[in-house]
Order: C-alpha cells, then structure tokens, then sequence
C-alpha cells in the first residue's frame, strides 16, 4: 500500500467519536481507533456510524463510528470551567450582550456591579463593548435603561468547548444541543 493510504488509514482510525455515557450525556471524545475496541469488547455500543466510511480488516468490516455509548453508566466530577475574561467573551461569541456588535474591543461587564455587591461568577459577567460598558457604568441594566440580549449562564464543558468550532459530525448536535 502507498504511503499515502497508510496515511489515510491513520487518519480514519485516528478521527473523533463521540462517547456517550450510559445516559446518553456526553461524556469525552475519543479515538475511532479505542472506540473500536471499546465496541469489540462490549464495553460500548455504536450508536451512530461515521456516514459513508468502513473500516476493514482481512476477516472484517464494520462500519466506522461516531457517537457510542458506554454500557454502563460511569460516575464522574464535571470539569469547572472558570469565568476569565477570554471565557467570557468566547461564550458570549465576542458579542456585545448590550447592543449585539461585534465591532471594535470588547470588555467584559459586570450584569450587578461590584459596588451593588456583584460576583465574578458566569451568572454575572457578559461580554460589552465599550460603549455599552461606559454607558451602564456601575448600575444594572434595568438602572441604565438597558437590556441583555441573553441571560449570561454557565456554559457546558461541550458545548463551550465546540461552541467556536466546527463540529466533527452535524448529527453530535442532537446530544449536545440538550445541555444548552
């Protein structure tokens, strides 16, 4: 075989799949190569094939997988994500939460101001522009006369983390969008 399709060949085996836990929560992303062999040691069931691609042994084919799901449920510690400044602004799609621009610096706000007892915490902190910042200055938005486009929460470690990305397969946003 060329060296070419030993190159395409890594490239299946070494492509994502989505692993569901026993509930159908998004648990990681792993390799087809290990989700393979999570599959072949009934450990996992293939929920979705990958459209179109097989892979293929001497004695073998099967088609590549997408999305399995672990046969039993794991328990496990949901990862913090925490509230900086660049998560912020990635959350919000560097979008003024204000006035919906996505022109020129962005800031982050604070939604309740330090000085009326506000926290750095998710449920608090939207990205602004400057106008809007100096605008609302150290009032809420009901104060200034302003309104959020949307309510600032706590984003899912999956979703934040394809939020900017394109997602591997289209069909994952059927167990992803359920977090939202």
């Amino acid at each position: 075989m060329t060296a070419g399709g030993e190159t395409f060949r890594a490239a299946k085996l070494n492509g994502p799949v989505l692993v569901l836990n026993g509930n159908y929560e998004p648990l990681h992303i792993t390799t087809v190569r290990r989700a393979v062999s999570l599959i072949f040691t009934g450990k996992a069931e293939m929920i979705l094939p990958f459209d179109g691609e097989v892979l293929r042994s001497q004695h073998l084919a099967m088609k590549r997988p997408s999305v399995i799901r672990l046969a039993r449920y794991i328990r496990w510690i949901r990862r913090e994500i925490p509230p900086t400044k660049r998560n912020i602004l990635k959350r919000d799609r560097y979008t003024c939460q204000y006035c919906g621009t996505r022109e020129g610096p962005m800031t982050v706000d604070h939604v309740v101001p330090r000085v009326l007892g506000g926290k750095d915490t998710w449920e608090n902190l939207v990205c602004a522009c400057v106008r809007c910042n100096n605008k609302k200055g150290d009032r809420t938005p009901e104060q200034a006369g302003m309104k959020l486009l949307r309510k600032p929460r706590r984003p899912h470690h999956f979703l934040f983390r394809f939020q900017a990305e394109k997602l591997p397969d289209p069909r994952w946003r059927m167990f992803l969008f359920g977090l939202e």
